[in-house]
């Protein structure tokens, strides 16, 4: 099991972004909206994670909110995996205004991924 977390799993083109925000279906599972899209031109699912500065204002907080995210995310990414189809374009919306601890978040990141897999 590949427990990795490479650039080719990461959502970052502008355009890409642009068409999952557009055209997007969402849910909203407290601390994280999550919005996705089904792509037939990725080969992998690919994520995007975003912590909002009006929400949490010093720089330190939003990268130690998404250092967790991302870990949260790397280490139950297998939930997701586990499906066939097509796969997702996924936006990880971070919008509590406090630090919430890493059991929480990886809980919740399951919880989604698992929900997504039905999806």
């Amino acid at each position: 099991m590949d427990r990795k977390f490479p650039k080719s799993e990461r959502l970052h083109s502008r355009k890409s972004i642009k068409e999952l925000f557009d055209k997007s279906s969402s849910f909203f599972l407290y601390p994280f909206k999550v919005i996705f899209l089904a792509s037939e031109s990725v080969g992998t699912d690919q994520v995007l994670i975003s912590v909002s500065k009006k929400k949490l204002r010093k720089a330190t907080d939003r990268n130690w909110v998404k250092r967790r995210v991302r870990e949260a995310y790397r280490l139950n990414k297998h939930l997701l995996a586990e499906k066939s189809g097509p796969h997702k374009h996924i936006g990880l919306i971070y919008v509590s205004s406090d630090l919430i601890a890493y059991d929480e978040i990886s809980k919740k990141i399951a919880t989604i991924l698992k929900k997504l897999n039905k999806l």
